[in-house]
């Protein structure tokens, strides 16, 4: 296995035109396992840690621009005003080892449906941005995920950022494993209330073979918030529209039965984790309001 240790993303993006069955590593908290498994025996790797421009965050025309090599830990401490979805999804990463060495970058390049990131790069309505020796492009993450472990890059490319706007609502985060750390999720679901255009977005994890949005439940829920006024007064959430909202999220759903748990759990958990999440946003919503306002 040949070893190539670029000193910069031009450098890195020369040497995967070059080689483009070579798998790219950073902090290795999935290529390392599935090598020590023998589960993959790529022809290269491609190590990407001498590469400083994937390791920095910054704002990008009102966006905060993810380098790919951005660390789980990096996220909570950096990130938590503006990213709030991300960061409660980082904290549920393995341990404070892993958190430290793992990222978004290398979360999305896995592809895996229970990867922790993707149901809340999917409510944030994220971009991946995609580059080669040729270009750079920018893709939705709904449309990022092509398979169970598949992605739409190229082989040529590289993930170097991940896109995001700043909340301008509250985000959720709720994730279902056999203990509360260091496990792999059975379920999980992200929420996001963007109230600056009365919409909502979700992300599904680990119920169908991709992350994956409840298009049809996100529009029913931001459509009831309208008719019934409470994006501007901020009522009390019906518990009715809550548990449609549940059952909804469920439709979008393809769960298969495995090792850590049985399709049928995981639409049950889904529901749960979709309402209790919807609860919890919309009351910090509330809250946010009379904090202002002294209501």
């Amino acid at each position: 296995m040949e070893f190539l240790v670029p000193g910069s993303l031009d450098e890195a993006l020369d040497m995967k035109a070059a080689h483009p069955d070579a798998v790219p590593i950073m902090g290795g908290t999935d290529v390392m396992v599935e090598l020590n498994f023998d589960r993959r025996r790529p022809p290269a790797l491609i190590d990407l840690t001498r590469v400083d421009d994937l390791a920095e965050w910054s704002r990008d025309d009102g966006q905060v621009r993810l380098g790919a090599g951005v660390t789980y830990s990096r996220v909570i401490t950096d990130l938590a005003t503006p990213l709030p979805g991300l960061a409660l999804a980082s904290r549920t990463v393995g341990s404070p080892q892993i958190r430290n060495r793992g990222t978004v970058g290398g979360n999305l390049g896995a592809a895996s449906p229970a990867g922790d990131s993707h149901p809340a790069l999917l409510a944030a309505e994220a971009e991946v941005e995609l580059a080669s020796s040729t270009g750079r492009r920018r893709v939705p993450v709904a449309e990022f995920y092509a398979g169970v472990k598949r992605h739409v890059g190229r082989p040529d490319e590289l993930i170097t950022a991940v896109l995001v706007r700043p909340a301008t609502g509250p985000q959720q985060f709720s994730k279902i494993g056999p203990r509360n750390a260091m496990v792999i999720a059975v379920t999980a679901f992200g929420l996001a209330l963007h109230p600056d255009r009365a919409t909502v977005a979700t992300g599904i994890g680990s119920a169908a073979p991709t992350p994956r949005r409840a298009r049809e439940a996100e529009a029913f829920l931001a459509g009831e918030l309208d008719a019934a006024g409470l994006w501007e007064s901020r009522g009390p959430l019906p518990e009715s529209l809550a548990r449609e909202f549940g059952h909804r999220v469920v439709a979008a759903a393809s769960p298969i039965d495995d090792v850590r748990g049985t399709a049928a759990y995981r639409l049950h958990s889904l529901a749960v984790m979709a309402r209790r999440t919807l609860g919890w946003a919309w009351e910090q919503y509330r809250t946010e309001r009379a904090g202002r306002t002294g209501v």
